[in-house]
């Protein structure tokens, strides 16, 4: 997929809003959002969607450790 313009950023971003906002109302899972993720795929470049999916990742481990704290494991150094 060559470089998007600036309607198609919108229409990745949208696509991106939309699967979030699935995942988010269905506790992540994936089957009953299963046409928001393909849109999504293939309205953005694969790179972007292997980011997005990984920032997604990262705000729900952050949002979690904000809300429940964080607890080392068993034998983790103490610094």
């Amino acid at each position: 997929m060559s470089a998007l313009n600036a309607s198609g950023r919108k229409a990745c971003w949208d696509a991106r809003d939309e699967l979030w906002k699935c995942l988010d109302g269905h506790q992540d899972q994936t089957s009953v959002c299963e046409k928001h993720q393909r849109e999504f795929e293939a309205k953005c470049p694969a790179q972007w969607v292997k980011y997005f999916v990984k920032r997604r990742d990262f705000l729900k481990y952050k949002e979690k450790i904000q809300n429940e704290g964080y607890e080392p494991t068993e034998g983790a150094s103490k610094l």
